[in-house]
């Protein structure tokens, strides 16, 4: 079967139910997109390697990495191959010196990884039919940023941001940095840096 290669375009999160998040998929050099339901610790694995953030201790998938740097072990790529009764399953790519392996995984770690090691993201045109959304054409003009949304049963949260002073914004970021809140931070620091170039 033909891969069909894919790359991270939005990562979002609903308080409104049941702290579920998404990360979206989309074709590369296509108009579809593949909505993958996630949970808040992969959300999070994820938002600090795409932000680019560096905690004070690894997180686990960070250690992973690591883990397998230190065994000359390379990530190539990710392969989401299944979707069974909505869930999707994956496989990580391997090589060594010697050898390719391919191994097990959930999505979201599997996304959590690839984004750290910057390998490319496969799926197959069968997964894409059934799970995959066709996009406007005229809604897919391409950002090169990914796009980090957070919903709040009373408004949007970031509204909530607009009405802080710029020093509470600060104090609120080292807050959520504390609390390893990275997706709330991404939000913060994006409401501060348009406030910056005003």
């Amino acid at each position: 079967m033909k891969k069909i290669e894919l790359e991270i375009v939005a990562l979002s999160h609903s308080i409104t139910q049941t702290h579920s998040y998404a990360v979206v998929l989309g074709e590369v050099n296509g108009l579809r997109r593949l909505p993958i339901v996630i949970g808040g610790f992969e959300a999070q694995a994820i938002a600090v390697a795409l932000e680019k953030m560096h905690p004070s201790r690894p997180l686990t998938h960070d250690l992973m990495k690591n883990f397998m740097g230190a065994f000359e072990i390379d990530l190539q790529e990710i392969i989401i191959c299944d979707l069974q009764e909505g869930i999707f399953y994956s496989k990580l790519v391997c090589t060594s010196e010697h050898d390719t392996v391919e191994i097990d995984s959930r999505t979201s770690d599997a996304l959590a990884l690839a984004v750290r090691f910057g390998c490319p993201i496969y799926t197959f045109e069968n997964i894409l039919e059934s799970a995959g959304i066709l996009m406007e054409d005229s809604a897919t003009k391409k950002k090169k940023t990914v796009t980090t949304t957070t919903t709040t049963s009373e408004g949007s949260a970031r509204d909530d941001l607009k009405t802080l002073s710029l020093d509470e914004l600060n104090t609120l970021l080292n807050e959520v940095l504390e609390q390893e809140d990275y997706i709330r931070a991404i939000a913060i620091r994006d409401e501060i840096n348009s406030r910056n170039k005003k």
